[in-house]
């Protein structure tokens, strides 16, 4: 049991009874003479209930929101076996912490850290520890402030994993109302080879499996859904299988392979899809969630005046503060097709109206780029591009490694796993193992 930030963790079982009797009455004593200590138990949790993260989960039982729902007989544990592993909660705009209490499980950490941080990306060390042995830990006296708050395991005390029956934060939370409007999407591209899941290597079933275990509010596909033509009967015998479970929920858009069927261009696409791909009566359409706005566009007719003159008038129509475009062909892409020009014209529309994310699919690799205008030059005001192209078809390798690529995933299938506010966005790379490959930082929408 961890009872200041500066002791060693003991257990109290561990000492004779005598000797427990006079620490208990050292420790009246002391909180009789030091009400500041006495007081940390009164600390308010800010934690409870607060959107949570990790890097991995055993199974969709034991997610991290676990940890963090008031319960004493749930738990997050993470998959077995290999460390670094963490756990993180989002406590709203901005909270100042002063106690961390976690209750581990058997699967408990030897060592770990306990860390704030501002953006989910830059963080600071509150706690650490290097001998732990399970039980209960209860840091006070900490001082930091953040956003976001990590449990970050480096060492297993047990063979298995982490596993935390309870994570409390406590402190003070900004007068700042939190953000408004959290809502999580699943996206991916080039999704369904021709195999089922009789096959241990085919990789839809495992990438449509994770996007349910995840549960967000809708999903969205960036093209080459069905491989290789396209064809109904290829749409009904592998992406229904798989993909098809959230059919409804989901706002694809096509990619080159759906126009290589042979009863025509889209044909297995449009018949597979119907007013979900088509709710305008166009392969293009837009929707909102939130303050977001979405558009859903098709790359391969990029050359159409038609869809370009739509966009534009969609986009000076749009009220919404956030704005995320996806379709198939990337601009910049560090995989085998490279970047592709005909996206060019679309990316300068979308800059003049300060969008702020593009997702796309088309190379088989997991990519993400900072910030950067339709010339690939890097800027705070630009747009962030993901490259998602790891839903099931084969993987591409990275090639030549493009200006601004800040992370680059090859051979690992996964999803996209983003995570929405009505002012800011940030995302999760998951693989199917559930273990979350990359994070992105936290964006603020233009």
């Amino acid at each position: 049991m961890r009872l200041f930030a500066s002791a060693p963790p003991r257990r109290t079982t561990d000492r004779p009874p005598l000797v427990l009797a006079a620490v208990l009455l050292l420790v009246v004593g002391l909180l009789l003479v030091l009400p500041d200590r006495a007081g940390a138990a009164a600390d308010t949790l800010i934690s409870q209930g607060r959107p949570a993260t990790s890097s991995s989960v055993e199974d969709s039982t034991f997610g991290p929101e676990k940890a963090f729902d008031g319960l004493s007989t749930t738990r997050w544990a993470s998959a077995e076996g290999s460390d670094p592993q963490w756990i993180r909660v989002d406590l709203g705009p901005s909270a100042t912490v002063s106690r961390v209490k976690l209750v581990w499980e058997a699967a408990y950490a030897k060592a770990y850290r306990v860390e704030i941080s501002a953006d989910g990306t830059t963080w600071t060390r509150l706690a650490t520890e290097t001998a732990g042995n399970g039980g209960t830990d209860d840091w006070t006296g900490l001082t930091g402030t953040g956003r976001h708050l990590r449990v970050y395991g480096t060492a297993r005390g047990t063979s298995y994993g982490y596993s935390l029956y309870t994570v409390e934060v406590y402190g003070t939370t900004s007068t700042t109302p939190p953000p408004t409007g959290a809502f999580t999407v699943v996206a991916a591209g080039d999704i369904a080879a021709q195999c089922t899941a009789s096959s241990s290597s085919c990789a839809h079933p495992k990438t449509a499996a994770l996007a349910q275990r995840i549960a967000p509010s809708f999903y969205l596909t960036m093209g080459d859904n069905q491989y290789d033509d396209a064809r109904l009967s290829d749409f009904r015998n592998y992406y229904d299988k798989t993909w098809g479970a959230f059919k409804a929920r989901t706002r694809p858009v096509p990619g080159n392979h759906e126009s290589y069927d042979p009863a025509g261009a889209f044909s297995g696409y449009k018949s597979y899809f119907g007013a979900i791909a088509y709710p305008q009566g166009k392969p293009y359409y837009s929707y909102d969630q939130g303050n977001w706005h979405f558009v859903a566009l098709d790359s391969n007719s990029f050359d159409d005046a038609a869809q370009i003159q739509w966009l534009k008038d969609d986009l000076a129509r749009n009220t919404k503060g956030c704005l995320a475009a996806y379709f198939h062909h990337p601009l910049y892409s560090s995989g085998g097709h490279g970047n592709d020009p005909v996206s060019r014209p679309v990316w300068q529309i979308l800059y003049g109206a300060k969008a702020d994310l593009v997702l796309n699919g088309h190379d088989h690799h997991y990519e993400r780029f900072a910030p950067q205008d339709p010339d690939g030059r890097a800027t705070a005001d630009g747009i962030v591009e993901i490259v998602g192209g790891m839903g099931g078809a084969e993987p591409y390798p990275i090639e030549t490694v493009q200006p601004n690529s800040q992370k680059r995933i090859s051979g690992t299938y996964g999803v996209l796993k983003l995570d929405l506010t009505d002012t800011t966005y940030t995302w999760q790379y998951v693989g199917t193992d559930d273990q979350v490959k990359d994070s992105g930082p936290t964006y603020t929408c233009h």
